[in-house]
């Protein structure tokens, strides 16, 4: 029977790295589609009935055929993607960034389609790599591709605004020459372009003030696509730059979308930083605000500030999607099951650094109910790491593994990570010293400087099956153990806010080093400096959210 929708959303509705939401409805299914970076599966996806419940349904680009990581840079990869629908087909639009540094952006940009949201996705299409954060607008029979005009000469600001380029839906590519969209006198450095109509008008949405503590959702509109297009005279559809004692912070990168009875909504980017507009561990997540329309035509959010709780829409709770699956709370689903490893691939809730799951370096089968990681390279390396992670969803938690493991010397690893990037990082692991016995240690990178204490090693006393964990309270992290007792520390309080946003950015001489995009990851992680892939099992993984 179905039952009436919950009355509130609780933002963030997607928490943990779920950045650049890209919103659809089509029929009485939402879907939301989020930034990946460097982690596979590319593009994570979450459906809806009813704007309140959200399932996730796993990353759509699962094969190299779609999404080729290798080499990618820490925070490259697949940036704000674009989810739509037209001619009975799902129209996605992604990145694959592999250079930002120095001034230059690198980022060819595809599209795949698939008649299900389950797929199966077809062969990706090049688009152009002029510049990023692409979407596809449909205007009736025709659609257009939008993105920012990326500009790598020095004292040009990196941006030379934005084009619309028109896109043949059945020769399946880019058609003419690009025509630049006429902004606002002064719009400067702006992202994320996201067109819709209403009423008679073109509403641009775009991304403004960075992606920091100034970020904010723009709208300016146009009776023609591509302008000139006059700005809101009333300022920021949303943003939380003046406000920094709000709780949502960083507000910003919008898509709308109509219910269907007529009601519409914002999906936008926050962060939830650890103190007043500290660092962010959690990263960038999707929140949603209620938006009405004025006499005069613009649309707006109520108070204009982000909000964790705002109204839902007056609509009936789904009974699932095509397929028959129920809907479930994302922050339960993803936040509080164990996973015993017992189906034959991983569960939606799992990623993997810069390379899919394939069987050659991971396995469901191998052994029944575990994990199998066969060991990869090291952690600076951009090619064949072994790690499967989770996002963090709350600045307080707890992650447990157990794991099995036979080190034969101190190339080789395996043991459970809290992870940002290649530069940040700490490892609870399991190794042999010089001796070939196997001992407990606790490393760590910080901006990469590596560090190791030798002489806190724990020797597990020749058992090889533990329990692994650690824990999070806002700025410390801790790391314990178990073997057929009770829980151990292992080594001193550390400081989670080197796996947060903030931490990762590094400049060199103005300019961009490093970015941090990602949020903070928890997970396993096996590494074999050999060459020779050692395995380590693990069984029994839980991300317990406390907050």
């Amino acid at each position: 029977m179905r039952q009436p929708a919950t009355q509130i959303i609780r933002n963030p509705v997607l928490p943990g790295s779920h950045p650049d939401p890209s919103v659809l409805r089509v029929g009485d299914d939402f879907y939301l589609a989020t930034s990946t970076f460097e982690w596979h599966p590319g593009v994570r996806l979450h459906h809806s009935r009813d704007l309140v419940n959200w399932r996730p349904l796993g990353g759509v680009l699962d094969t190299a055929r779609l999404l080729d990581l290798t080499g990618c840079p820490d925070s490259g990869g697949v940036w704000a993607p674009n989810l739509t629908y037209a001619d009975g087909l799902f129209h996605l639009v992604y990145s694959n960034v592999s250079t930002y540094a120095g001034g230059f952006t690198d980022s060819p940009n595809h599209l795949t389609t698939a008649p299900s949201i389950h797929g199966p996705w077809s062969d990706p299409v090049p688009l152009h790599a002029r510049g990023f954060d692409a979407s596809l607008f449909h205007d009736g029979p025709d659609s257009w591709l939008l993105n920012l005009v990326h500009d790598w000469r020095p004292g040009h600001g990196g941006s030379a605004g934005l084009e619309a380029t028109r896109y043949d839906r059945s020769a399946r590519r880019p058609v003419g020459d690009p025509v630049r969209i006429v902004l606002p006198p002064q719009a400067g450095w702006i992202e994320g372009p996201n067109l819709c109509r209403h009423a008679g008008w073109y509403y641009l949405l775009t991304a403004d003030g960075g992606t920091g503590y100034d970020h904010q959702v723009t709208v300016a509109r146009s009776r023609t696509l591509t302008g000139p297009f006059e700005r809101d005279p009333h300022g920021a559809l949303i943003t939380a730059r003046r406000h920094p004692d709000l709780a949502l912070q960083k507000a910003g990168h919008g898509s709308l979308v109509e219910t269907a009875k007529g009601q519409w909504y914002l999906a936008y980017l926050v962060a939830r930083p650890e103190g007043r507009r500290g660092p962010c561990v959690l990263g960038r997540e999707t929140a949603l605000a209620p938006v009405t329309w004025t006499g005069d035509g613009w649309p707006r959010v109520p108070t204009g500030l982000p909000a964790l709780e705002v109204p839902a829409p007056d609509l009936v709770a789904g009974d699932g999607d095509a397929d028959g699956d129920a809907d479930s709370e994302v922050t339960r689903t993803e936040a509080g099951e164990a996973d015993g490893f017992d189906r034959p691939v991983l569960g939606p809730q799992w990623s993997t650094l810069r390379r899919p799951a394939t069987s050659d370096w991971i396995s469901l089968t191998a052994r029944p109910s575990h994990l199998r990681l066969h060991g990869g390279r090291s952690p600076q390396s951009l090619i064949g790491p072994s790690l499967v992670g989770r996002r963090v969803t709350s600045a307080d938690g707890a992650f447990e593994a157990t794991m099995e493991y036979r080190p034969r010397s101190f190339q080789h690893l395996a043991g459970i990570t809290a992870y940002y990037n290649t530069r940040n990082w700490y490892f609870l692991h399991v190794t042999a010293d010089d001796e070939g016995r196997t001992v407990l240690r606790v490393a760590g990178s910080d901006r990469g400087v590596l560090s190791v204490n030798e002489a806190d090693g724990i020797s597990p006393d020749g058992i090889h099956r533990l329990r692994l964990g650690l824990d999070l309270q806002g700025p410390v992290l801790r790391f314990r153990y178990a073997t057929d007792g009770g829980w151990r520390p292992v080594g001193p309080p550390l400081d989670a806010t080197v796996l947060s946003d903030e931490h990762a950015e590094e400049f060199e001489d103005g300019r961009i080093r490093a970015l941090g995009f990602t949020g903070a990851f928890v997970g396993m992680w096996a590494w074999d400096l050999t060459g020779g892939g050692l395995p380590a099992d693990f069984d029994e993984a839980a991300w317990h959210a406390v907050r």
